[in-house]
C-alpha cells in the first residue's frame, strides 16, 4: 500500500476511534466516516447505508464534493433489496464496476439520484457478529475507475469503522445502564426513606393539632395545619420525582407499582398505630393507569390517616381488589366510628378523587363495629 495512503488510513481510522468512544453524536460520527471514506478513495461521493429488514437499504450518511453537486440531498434514499449494494450488505464481499450504469450488477437497480455517476465501489460495513450495511463510494461519469487498492483501503476502512462504531454502541449503552441503575437507587431512596419520614412527620403534627388534652391558640393551630398540608404537597412532589426517575423516557408514563406503594402506605400508617394492619392484594394491579393509581394511593393514605387520628382501633384491614368491574379499595377499622359533628374534609377528598376518576366512595360506620371505607372507580 502507497505510505501516504496508509497514513491516511490511520488518521482517518483514528480520528473516528477518538470521536466515536468519546460520546459523539452517533449522526456526526457516520457522516466523520463517509467524508473519510471518499476522501480516502478520491470519490466524488460516498454513501453509508442501513440494512432493514426486508434487505433493502437507506442512505444514514452521505458526503459530496463540491466539483459533482448533487440535485436532491441522498440522506433517506431508499436501495432495492436487489441492488448490488444491497448484496453486498448480505454477502460480506465487495463489488467495484467501472460504470454503476451500464453492468449489468447495477444497472437496472439505480436510483436516479445516482444516474450522474460512473465509476462505483461498495464494502460491508460493520462486523462480521453485526453487519451494519454498506459503505459506498461514487466517481463522476467518465472518471477513472477505482483501483483494486482503493477497494482494498475502503473495505479495511469500513471494517474498522464498523468495529469501532460497534464497541462505542456497547460503551453507550454500558454508560446508560449505570445511569438507570443510579436513577433507581436515588428513586429507592427517595421513596422508602424520605417519603416515609416526611408522611409519619406530618401524621404526628396533625395528631398533634387533635389531642383532646393540649388545646392550642387558634393561630397556633392554623400553622400546624398549614405545615401538614405543606408536607403532603412535598410528599405528592416527591413521588412525581420518584416517577419520573423509573421512567427512561420522558415522553411516556411509566406503569406505577400500585401494590408496592400500597404496601408502604399499610406499613407507615402501622407505625404510627402501633401495630400492623392487614393487607390483601386480589387481582393484577400492576397495569392500572399511572393517572388512576396516584388517586386510589392518595385515598389510601386519607383513609389510613383518618383511622390513625379518631379511630382508637385495634385491628385494621386494607384490601385492594382488580377485577372485571374496576379497582376497589376498602379500608376497615374495628374503632369508635365517625362521631356526630366531626369534620368531614377527609372524607370529601376521598369522595372527591373517587368522582373525578369516574367512581365512588361510600362510608360505613357505626360506635360499635367501627368503620368501612369502600373507593372503587372503573379500569376501562
Amino acid at each position: 500500500m502507497d505510505p501516504t495512503l496508509a497514513a491516511r488510513t490511520l488518521g482517518a481510522s483514528t480520528e473516528i476511534a477518538t470521536a466515536a468512544l468519546s460520546g459523539e453524536d452517533p449522526a456526526a460520527v457516520l457522516s466523520l466516516v463517509v467524508r473519510s471514506a471518499a476522501e480516502l478513495a478520491e470519490a466524488d461521493l460516498g454513501l453509508v447505508m442501513a440494512q432493514s429488514d426486508d434487505g433493502s437499504l437507506t442512505v444514514e450518511a452521505a458526503h459530496g464534493a463540491p466539483t459533482i453537486p448533487t440535485v436532491v440531498n441522498p440522506v433517506g434514499l431508499v436501495l432495492s433489496p436487489r441492488s448490488a449494494a444491497a448484496r453486498v450488505a448480505r454477502s460480506g464481499l465487495p463489488i467495484v464496476v467501472d460504470d454503476v450504469l451500464t453492468d449489468p450488477r447495477t444497472g437496472p437497480f439505480v436510483p436516479k439520484e445516482l444516474r450522474r455517476y460512473g465509476p462505483f465501489a461498495a464494502a460491508p460495513f460493520g462486523t462480521r457478529e453485526r453487519r451494519r450495511g454498506v459503505l459506498t463510494v461514487y466517481r463522476g461519469r467518465g472518471a477513472n475507475s477505482f483501483t483494486p487498492e482503493t477497494v482494498n483501503v475502503l473495505t479495511a476502512f469500513a471494517a474498522q469503522a464498523g468495529l469501532v462504531l460497534a464497541l462505542a454502541e456497547g460503551t453507550a449503552a454500558r454508560a446508560q445502564l449505570e445511569l438507570y441503575e443510579e436513577r433507581e437507587r436515588i428513586a429507592r431512596d427517595l421513596h422508602d426513606v424520605i417519603v416515609q419520614r416526611l408522611y409519619a412527620a406530618g401524621m404526628q403534627l396533625d395528631l398533634l393539632v387533635r389531642r383532646p388534652d393540649r388545646k392550642l391558640a387558634r393561630k397556633d393551630a392554623a400553622r400546624l395545619g398549614d405545615a401538614v398540608d405543606q408536607l403532603d404537597a412535598t410528599i405528592a412532589d416527591v413521588r412525581a420525582v420518584v416517577r419520573a426517575l423509573r421512567n427512561p423516557d420522558p415522553g411516556t408514563a411509566a406503569p406505577a407499582d400500585l401494590a408496592e406503594s400500597a404496601r408502604f402506605e399499610v406499613a407507615t400508617a402501622g407505625e404510627l398505630l402501633g401495630f400492623e394492619p392487614s393487607f390483601e392484594v386480589v387481582g393484577d394491579v400492576r397495569d392500572v393507569p399511572v393517572a388512576l393509581a396516584d388517586h386510589a394511593r392518595a385515598a389510601l393514605r386519607e383513609a389510613l390517616s383518618n383511622v390513625v387520628r379518631h379511630s382508637g382501633a385495634h385491628t385494621v384491614s386494607v384490601k385492594l381488589r382488580r377485577d372485571r368491574k374496576g379497582l376497589r379499595l376498602t379500608v376497615t377499622d374495628d374503632g369508635c366510628g365517625i362521631p356526630q359533628g366531626v369534620t368531614r374534609r377527609g372524607l370529601v377528598h376521598l369522595e372527591e378523587r373517587a368522582e373525578q376518576a369516574g367512581g365512588r366512595c361510600t362510608v360505613s360506620t357505626s360506635p360499635r363495629t367501627g368503620t368501612t371505607v369502600t373507593w372503587e372507580v372503573p379500569t376501562a
